[in-house]
C-alpha cells in the first residue's frame, strides 16, 4: 500500500519566539526529520502543509510573514510538494485529495503541529475520505488550553486527542513506526 508522509503546519510561529509557540516543537521536528529521511530514502511522497491565516483578526500565520514560513529545519527540496491551506482541515478547499489520488497514495503517515486542531481535523477527514491513517504521536504537539476558567495541561490535551483519534488512525511512536513499517 503506497504511503505518503503528511507534515502539517511546521511553521515558525509554533516555535520559540513565534506568535503561538507549542510544547517542545524542536523534539517534534527531530522526529519529523527522521521520518523525512526514511521517506526520502524510500522515494515515497512527502507533502508539506502550510497554513496561511487570511482571517481579518488573525494573530499568527499572517500572509508573507516570517512566522508563516515553513521551519528551516525541515528537509525541503526545490521540488517539494507544499500545499497551502486556510482551515484546520488540510483537505478543505485545497488540492490535497487530488494530489494524493494522482500519487496513488492509500496510507497517510500524519505528523505536525496542533494535535488538538489541525492534526485532529485532518486525521478525521482523511479517514472519512477512505485513507488508512498512521498518526505518529511523538511527531505531533499541542499546547495548554483553557475551558470554563480551567487550565488543561498540555499532556492532558495531547493524550485526550490522541485517545480519541484511535478510531481514525493507528497511533505509533516514530521509533515504532520506523522499526515496524520500514521496507527492507
Amino acid at each position: 500500500m503506497k504511503e505518503a508522509l503528511l507534515i502539517i503546519d511546521v511553521q515558525n510561529d509554533y516555535f520559540v519566539n513565534g506568535k503561538y509557540p507549542l510544547h517542545e516543537p524542536i523534539a517534534v521536528l527531530k522526529n519529523i526529520n527522521a521520518l523525512e529521511h526514511y521517506f526520502l530514502n524510500q522515494n515515497l511522497p512527502i507533502i508539506y502543509i502550510q497554513h496561511i491565516n487570511n482571517a481579518p483578526n488573525a494573530t499568527f500565520f499572517l500572509k508573507n510573514s516570517l512566522g508563516s514560513q515553513l521551519h528551516k529545519g525541515l528537509l525541503l527540496k526545490n521540488n517539494s510538494t507544499i500545499i497551502i491551506k486556510e482551515f484546520p482541515n488540510s483537505f478543505l478547499h485545497t488540492n490535497l485529495l487530488t494530489t494524493l489520488t494522482e500519487l496513488s497514495v492509500k496510507r497517510l503517515v500524519i505528523t505536525g503541529m496542533m494535535t488538538h486542531m489541525c492534526i485532529d481535523t485532518t486525521t478525521r477527514a482523511a479517514k472519512d475520505l477512505g485513507f488508512d491513517n498512521i498518526l505518529i504521536h511523538d511527531a505531533t504537539t499541542t499546547r495548554e488550553l483553557e475551558f470554563n476558567h480551567k487550565k488543561i495541561a498540555v499532556d492532558d490535551v495531547q493524550h485526550s486527542y490522541l485517545a480519541a483519534l484511535t478510531k481514525f488512525a493507528d497511533i505509533h511512536s516514530t521509533e515504532a513506526y520506523l522499526s515496524t513499517y520500514k521496507q527492507v
